[in-house]
């Protein structure tokens, strides 16, 4: 938790004065035991009613004051404590959006929304008591124990014996409960991810009929979540049992020797209760005590796994911005280059090796290979979503690891695999690529999408709501308004990945022809499965197993490589292969 105080910075006076005010309250508490021995020592012996009002009308000011210095530190402590939590999910939140695709893939998106969700809210809970009881809770027992000196020394010896027995007690129940929250915290993990994939891939748990596997699945892990919360909840359980045992063994010990001392006449009845007053104010600063160790356990286990996020570093280091390319004026430097490129996910062996070739200003490259022969990884390299392991890729003739993010994917228009729109509009998801779009600019993009037909066939047009995920719009509807979004930033660079595969084979000819037409200097990539959709490109990128198979146009690929004339055979006529 120690890492984490600086998300407090901003909130220095509300740090102090929550704790200072419940420090005053304690003081005010332990007042009222003496207020109570002068009631029964004077006025109750003397029978004398003025003076017992008189004492009481005090302890109830003392209460009053109290409560005010109560409220005052909860206000404090509490707006202390959401403002931590705001700030902790804002830079956990930027901290994630810097790291790359690498660490994502390794840490996995279901605990990062855990870790977003559940742990920050656990800091956040241990920050707010701690603020609160952290001062108050040690400043009552000790206050208790000074006070017990001052009425009689040898009964205060108790006291004295009493904290260290509750100390090791709490402790020790807490050293057995960190290790196990974070086991917790674990379980939960593992909990969300069953929970997001059954949902978001609920059409296929119910095509398959396997909702009753995973319902059992569920429960399965649900289960065992709950074992290790019984087991924690038994052993915290244990605190308040033994402390109670403990501080009652402790009051039974006061009574008997205190009234042995009260018949001495060492000290008076009022004394005595002043004592056990003092002995139950220990207890019930112990039980809070006890209760914010509890929570600042489960705290402490979800700030180490907070912590392990943050100590999660970019490989990738950004570049200084400094391009020396020539752009796109001078078509003898490639608006891409590959130079000798091989690349492999973190703890696997190459997906690609030494793929080598250039795309020129307004080429256009078709990248074609069976299913994981590496297609969509060469295109991630171009965004730099990955690093090549070696060799160098180029944009405008300068490597891109030396262009800032923004720079780069300034260039860049990518229509990925998956579609995915956001919630929001239609015009709002266009306008993703570019913010000050006009309409007449979202219109041209959706023209050459061939999206304009259904988007005007709605009928709030561009006004028309996307559902989460995009769910009230067909599989192409939604590929063709991510390439229409792509398009209205007009990039310098577009990357098509399979993102015509739910279009039919007249609307896919229709879009290709228009991006031809009307994207003129434009650099497109078409990364398909179909020998159709790419066989009119420039050049084509043939991949077999991550390795370049073949680079030419389709008729020189037809006679040269063998996959290629494979892949073709497969899907086409000879006659349509040699049209």
């Amino acid at each position: 938790m120690l890492k984490l105080v600086r998300y407090l910075k901003n909130y220095k006076k509300e740090s102090i004065i929550g704790p200072l005010f419940k420090l005053l309250e304690a003081c005010f508490e332990l007042l009222v035991p003496l207020v109570v021995a002068r009631i029964i020592d004077v006025g109750i012996r003397n029978q004398d009613i003025p003076y017992i009002l008189k004492m009481c009308a005090i302890m109830v000011a003392f209460g009053l004051l109290g409560l005010c210095c109560s409220l005052t530190a909860q206000y404090f402590a509490a707006k202390a404590a959401a403002g931590f939590g705001t700030e902790l999910r804002r830079d956990m939140f930027a901290h994630i959006n810097g790291l790359s695709y690498t660490e994502l893939d390794k840490i996995g998106t279901s605990t990062l929304v855990t870790r977003m969700t559940s742990d920050i809210n656990q800091a956040q809970a241990g920050v707010n008591l701690v603020l609160r009881l952290f001062l108050r809770s040690p400043f009552i027992v000790v206050g208790a124990v000074i006070m017990a000196f001052t009425i009689d020394v040898k009964l205060a010896l108790i006291f004295l014996v009493l904290v260290p027995v509750l100390s090791v007690v709490i402790y020790g129940i807490m050293l057995l409960s960190i290790p196990i929250y974070r086991k917790v915290q674990g379980r939960l993990d593992k909990v969300m991810l069953m929970t997001r994939e059954n949902l978001s891939g609920v059409r296929v748990v119910r095509a398959f009929s396997r909702q009753e596997d995973e319902m059992r699945d569920f429960e399965q892990e649900s289960g065992g979540l709950m074992k290790i919360q019984m087991l924690v909840g038994r052993i915290s359980a244990l605190l308040n049992p033994l402390t109670y045992i403990i501080i009652n063994g402790a009051v039974i010990l006061v009574l008997w020797a205190g009234g042995r001392t009260v018949d001495m006449g060492g000290i008076t009845q009022g004394e005595l209760a002043a004592l056990i007053n003092y002995m139950s104010q220990i207890l019930l600063a112990l039980i809070a005590l006890a209760n914010l160790i509890i929570t600042f356990t489960k705290a402490s286990a979800s700030a180490v796994r907070i912590n392990a996020v943050f100590a999660q570093k970019a490989d990738m280091k950004e570049g200084s911005g400094a391009v020396t390319g020539t752009g796109t004026a001078g078509k003898q430097v490639p608006k891409v280059a590959f130079d000798h490129v091989s690349f492999a996910y973190k703890g696997n062996k190459e997906s690609l090796t030494d793929i080598n070739f250039k795309a020129m200003p307004g080429e256009t490259i078709g990248i074609i290979g069976g299913t994981g022969s590496g297609k969509s990884t060469v295109i991630n390299l171009i965004p730099r979503f990955y690093d090549a392991a070696k060799g160098a890729v180029c944009v405008d003739g300068t490597d891109v690891k030396d262009y800032t993010y923004r720079q780069l994917r300034k260039k860049v228009g990518i229509v990925p695999q998956n579609a995915v729109l956001f919630s929001g509009t239609i015009r709002e998801n266009i306008k993703w690529g570019k913010p000050e779009a006009t309409d007449q600019e979202i219109e041209e993009a959706l023209i050459i999408a061939q999206a304009k037909d259904f988007v005007d066939s709605k009928q709030e047009g561009l006004d028309t709501k996307v559902s989460q995920g995009g769910k009230n719009f067909s599989g192409g509807q939604k590929q063709r308004l991510t390439i229409a979004r792509a398009l209205v930033g007009k990039p310098e660079i577009l990357i098509l990945d399979d993102s015509a595969s739910a279009l039919d084979f007249a609307t896919d000819a229709r879009l290709r022809q228009a991006i031809a037409d009307r994207t003129e200097g434009m650099t497109v990539f078409i990364v398909s499965q179909r020998a159709a959709s790419i066989k009119n490109a420039d050049r084509i990128l043939v991949l077999d197993d991550g390795r370049q198979a073949g680079l030419g146009t389709h008729e020189e690929l037809l006679e040269n490589c063998q996959v290629y004339r494979e892949i073709c055979l497969s899907q086409l006529s000879e006659e349509e292969v040699k049209r």
